[in-house]
C-alpha cells in the first residue's frame, strides 16, 4: 500500500508514524490522555481505510482520518493537540514547498509529475527543466496572482484552473496556425527572414521550423491545414518539368508530351513522399522548450481546396499522410510503432464518403490507418456545417485546435469567415460531480450552488483574460508580429484579439455522468437522466452567452479532457464526501459529457446519444467508441466512419497498438494489480512489466498517449468496455467480418 507526500512523490504506507505522529499529541496533552492500545486501534483502523480505497493516499487525507478517529474516541483535547501539531508542522513546511517539490522533480521520484502529461518523459532534462518552472509559476500564482477562493477551490477540486504552471508568463492555450499567410507572405524565425518556398518539400520544411516554434510560445495544442501546403505541389510541378525538359535539351532526347507528364509527376510523388516525411519525423523527433513533441494537429479537408486541381493536389498530400502513418515509426528497437503525433482530423464529405465517390479511396485509406494506428479521427462536414453556423447565417466546416477545442464561428470586417490565425485564451473547469453531491439530492439547491459556482468560474476565466490584457507582440514575434496569429507591430499589444470573438475562453466541464446519478440515481442514458443532463449543458451555454453579451468577450462550453485531472477530481471528492456507488467509488470522474466507460451499449449508440450533448458543447468535444483489433475488419470500420458522417460532428475510435520490447509481442499490453495494490502494464506474454521496455499507445483524452498515466487514468482505461462487437453491425457487415475471421 501506497502513500502520497506532500511533495507528491511516493513511499509505502508505515503504520508506525501514525503511531508515533499521535503519542506526540497524546503526551502533549495533560487531561484526557488515551492508552497506548488506543492508539494502536487508531492506527490500524486508519490503515484499514486505506486499504479499502484501492488508490494511493494522501498524507492529508490520512491525517484527517486520525482525526476523525480522536474524536469519536472521545478524546477533544488529544484531538485539539493533533491539530496545533499538524498547523505547527505545516507552517514549518510552508517555508520550503516549491524547493522540495523541485528537488523531487530532479530525483525523479514525483509521482504526480511523471503522470501529469501521457507524452512527456519526466527523467529527460528539458522536461524537468519545465516542470521546475511550471514549480516556480505556480508557488507565484497561488500567492500573489489569483484571489485566494479561485486558489481554495482550485486545490479542493472544485474547480480546475488549468496549466497554472505557464499562469506567470503571458501565455494563451492553443490556436489555429496561419500557416497559409505564412507560407505565401513570408515569416521570421529566430530574427531569420524566411521567404514564400519554392517547392512543396521546402514549404513542409518551413512548416515544421513553425510549429516548432508556435509550441515553445504557447502551452496548448495548435492546428495546420494540410490545404495550405497544397499549392507548392503546383510548383513543384512547375519546377520538375522546367528541369527535366532541361535536361532533355541537354541530352538532345524528344519524347511524346504524355511521357514527360507521365516522368514529371512520378518525380512530383517523391517530392511529395519526401516532404510529407519530413513532417512526419520532425514533428516525431522535435523536441520543443517544454521538453515534448509538439502537439499538433493536421487537418485533412478536401472541400478546403480553392479549385478542382489544388483539390487534387491536396488529395496526394492527404493520401501520402495517411499511408505514412499506416506504416508508423520505428522504436530504437527497429520495430514499427504508433506515434502521439501528429494527430490527424479526416473530414468525411460528399465526394469521398460513398462508394464510387471520386476519393472514397482516401476514406479506405483512412480507416485501414485507423484500424492500425488509432487515427484519424473523423469530422463530418454535413453535421458541422449544421452545427456551426455564423451570424450570417452560414454553416462552415474547420478543424479544432490541437485535441478538441473549436473556435466559435466569426467573421471579420470584410464580412468574411476566419479561423486560422484565432486562438484559445484559456480554461476553466467546473466540477460538476461535486455540485450535485454538495445538493444532496435536492434540485433547488443544485441550481442555487451551480450558480455560485458559475460565479467562481467566470472569475477565474476573467483572470485568464486579464492576465493576457497589455501583453506586448514582442513576447512571442512568431505568434504576434510574424503571421500564426497575427501581423502586429512590434511593440503593440494584442489586447484587441481578446475582444469581440476572435480568441475565446473556455469554461469546461466534468462528470456529468457522475452528476446526474447523484442527483437522481438515474444514468444519463436513462430519460430522466437524460434530461437533466441536458438541461445542466443548457445552463451553462446561457451563462457563456449572458457574459459573452456583457463584456463582448467570446465564451464557450468546453468538454474537458480530463488527465491527471481526472485522479485528482475523483480523489477530491472521496475526501469530501466518502466513497458513494455509482458516484465517487472509482479512482477517476467521467470526461465532459460522456458515457461511462463501463456502460454496455453500441458504438452507434453511443455515438447517437453523444451528438446531442455535442452540439451543446461549441467551445470543444469529442466522442469516441472503443473497439477491438480491427485490422482485419475494414469494412466494419467503413460502417462506422459512415454513420459517424451522419449522425455526429466530431468522433474517433480507439483501438489498442502496444509492443514488448522483451519478447516481440505484438498486442495489447494489460493492466493487472501488482502485490502492493497499484496497476501496472504487463506483456500478456512474458510477463515484462517494466514500462522502461514497452511501448503502450492509448487515446488518453482525444489523444493518444505513449508515457503512461496516473492510478486514475490507467483504471479508467483498464475498466473500458468494447462498444463494437460482430452482433452491433448490419448483416452484410457481419457476414464479411464472420468471413474474415474464418479465413
Amino acid at each position: 500500500m501506497r502513500i502520497i507526500k506532500r511533495n507528491s512523490s511516493e513511499e509505502n504506507f508505515d503504520i508506525n508514524k501514525i503511531v508515533k505522529a499521535i503519542s506526540k499529541a497524546n503526551n502533549a496533552t495533560e487531561n484526557g490522555k488515551i492508552s497506548d492500545e488506543q492508539i494502536r486501534d487508531i492506527a490500524e483502523y486508519v490503515e484499514y481505510k486505506c486499504s479499502r480505497m484501492d488508490r494511493a493516499v494522501s498524507v492529508e487525507e490520512i491525517q484527517d482520518m486520525v482525526e476523525d478517529q480522536i474524536m469519536a474516541k472521545g478524546a477533544f483535547l488529544l484531538a485539539k493537540n493533533y491539530v496545533r501539531y499538524r498547523y505547527t508542522r505545516s507552517l514549518i513546511r510552508s517555508s520550503n514547498t516549491t524547493d522540495n517539490k523541485i528537488l523531487s522533480l530532479i530525483e525523479c521520484n514525483n509521482e504526480e509529475a511523471k503522470q501529469e502529461n501521457s507524452n512527456k518523459n519526466p527523467t529527460v532534462n528539458s522536461v524537468q527543466r519545465d516542470y521546475m518552472a511550471g514549480e516556480v509559476s505556480k508557488d507565484l500564482t497561488r500567492r500573489l496572482l489569483l484571489p485566494m477562493d479561485i486558489v481554495e477551490a482550485h486545490e479542493k477540486g472544485i474547480i480546475h484552473f488549468h496549466d497554472a504552471d505557464y499562469f506567470a508568463q503571458h501565455m494563451h492555450n492553443c490556436d489555429l496556425v496561419n500557416l497559409e499567410d505564412m507560407l505565401q507572405n513570408g515569416t521570421v524565425i529566430s530574427e531569420t527572414l524566411i521567404e514564400k518556398p519554392h517547392s512543396f518539400s521546402t514549404a513542409c520544411n518551413i512548416a515544421t521550423q513553425i510549429i516548432a516554434q508556435v509550441a515553445s510560445n504557447q502551452y496548448g495544442g495548435q492546428s495546420i491545414s494540410l490545404t495550405h501546403l497544397a499549392p507548392f505541389v503546383q510548383i513543384s510541378r512547375e519546377k520538375i518539368k522546367r528541369e527535366f525538359l532541361e535536361e532533355l535539351k541537354e541530352m538532345g532526347v524528344s519524347i511524346s508530351q504524355e511521357m514527360i507528364d507521365k516522368i514529371v509527376e512520378e518525380r512530383l510523388r517523391k517530392e511529395i513522399t519526401k516532404g510529407v516525411q519530413t513532417i512526419q519525423y520532425q514533428v516525431v523527433t522535435l523536441l520543443t522548450t517544454n521538453g515534448q513533441a509538439p502537439f499538433v494537429t493536421v487537418f485533412m479537408y478536401l472541400n478546403e481546396a480553392k479549385d478542382e486541381r489544388e483539390k487534387k493536389d491536396l488529395a496526394m498530400i492527404i493520401e501520402e499522410t495517411l499511408r505514412q502513418r499506416y506504416t508508423g515509426v520505428k522504436n530504437e528497437a527497429g520495430v514499427w510503432i504508433t506515434p502521439a503525433f501528429p494527430k490527424l482530423i479526416y473530414v468525411l464529405e460528399e465526394d469521398n464518403i460513398h462508394e464510387g465517390d471520386p476519393y472514397y479511396y482516401l476514406t479506405e485509406l483512412a480507416a485501414k490507418c485507423t484500424a492500425k494506428r488509432m487515427v484519424p479521427d473523423y469530422i463530418s462536414e454535413k453535421v458541422m456545417l449544421n452545427n456551426k453556423i455564423d451570424k450570417n447565417g452560414e454553416g462552415h466546416c474547420y478543424t479544432c485546435m490541437g485535441c478538441r477545442s473549436f473556435l466559435t464561428p466569426y467573421i471579420d470586417k470584410e464580412g468574411k469567415p476566419k479561423y486560422y490565425g484565432r486562438f484559445n485564451q484559456g480554461v476553466v473547469t467546473i466540477n460538476l460531480v461535486d455540485i450535485g453531491l454538495s445538493a444532496n439530492k435536492d434540485l433547488n439547491a443544485f441550481w442555487r450552488i451551480f450558480e455560485e459556482r458559475m460565479d467562481l468560474c467566470h472569475r477565474a476565466l476573467r483572470c485568464r483574460h486579464e492576465r493576457l490584457l497589455g501583453t506586448h507582440s514582442d513576447a512571442a514575434p512568431i505568434l504576434w508580429q510574424y503571421g500564426a496569429i497575427s501581423r502586429l507591430k512590434k511593440g503593440e499589444v494584442i489586447d484587441k484579439l481578446l475582444y469581440g470573438g476572435y480568441s475565446t475562453l473556455s469554461l469546461g466541464y466534468a462528470g456529468l455522468w457522475e452528476c446526474v446519478y447523484s442527483l437522481t440515481g438515474k444514468k444519463l442514458t436513462e430519460d430522466d437522466g437524460k434530461e437533466l443532463g441536458l438541461k445542466i449543458m443548457k445552463k451553462l451555454n446561457e451563462y457563456c452567452a449572458k457574459w459573452k453579451s456583457e463584456e463582448n468577450i467570446d465564451y464557450s462550453i468546453y468538454g474537458t479532457p480530463l488527465e491527471s485531472t481526472t485522479y485528482k477530481f475523483a480523489k477530491c471528492l472521496q475526501k469530501r464526501f466518502g466513497i458513494i456507488e455509482g458516484v465517487t467509488d472509482k479512482n477517476y470522474i467521467t470526461n465532459s459529457y460522456h458515457v461511462h466507460v463501463t456502460e454496455e451499449i453500441s458504438a452507434f449508440d453511443k455515438l447517437k446519444f453523444e451528438s446531442e450533448f455535442q452540439a451543446l458543447s461549441p467551445g470543444g468535444a469529442i466522442s469516441y467508441v472503443e473497439v477491438p483489433d480491427m485490422q482485419q475488419n475494414i469494412p466494419a470500420v467503413m460502417q462506422v466512419i459512415r454513420y459517424i458522417y451522419d449522425n455526429i460532428m466530431y468522433a474517433e475510435l480507439n483501438t489498442k497498438s502496444d509492443f514488448c520490447q522483451c519478447c516481440g509481442y505484438n498486442g495489447e499490453i494489460q493492466i493487472v494489480k501488482n502485490e502492493t495494490g497499484k496497476l501496472i502494464w504487463k506483456c500478456p506474454n512474458c510477463g515484462n512489466t517494466d514500462e522502461n521496455k514497452m511501448n503502450v499507445a492509448r487515446r488518453t483524452c482525444g489523444y493518444i498517449g505513449t508515457q503512461f498515466w496516473n492510478q486514475g487514468r490507467t483504471q479508467e482505461i483498464k475498466e473500458r468496455v468494447l462498444h463494437l462487437s460482430i452482433g452491433k453491425l448490419n448483416p452484410e457487415i457481419q457476414s464479411t467480418v464472420k468471413s474474415n475471421i474464418h479465413s
